[in-house]
């Protein structure tokens, strides 16, 4: 893990940071702070590869850089 781009963003509307795993479709999570939304994504990113092992489907290359956006 902690090979994937995460990005972190504050979103006005849901009044929380944001953050998104591109190479994971799907793969976000939010918190209050932006190391909330980082360690919310953390674990996203592990459910999310356990689902894929778990129902066979293919698991992206990471690209393995990793960006902070806030």
């Amino acid at each position: 893990m902690d090979k994937y781009e995460i990005i972190i963003f504050w979103s006005a509307e849901d009044d929380s940071f944001i953050a998104e795993i591109p190479e994971l479709p799907g793969c976000v999570a939010h918190g209050t702070t932006q190391e909330d939304a980082l360690a919310n994504a953390k674990e996203a990113e592990k459910l999310w590869l356990e689902t894929a092992k778990e129902f066979g489907d293919p698991i992206p290359e990471p690209k393995g850089r990793r960006l902070v956006f806030a």
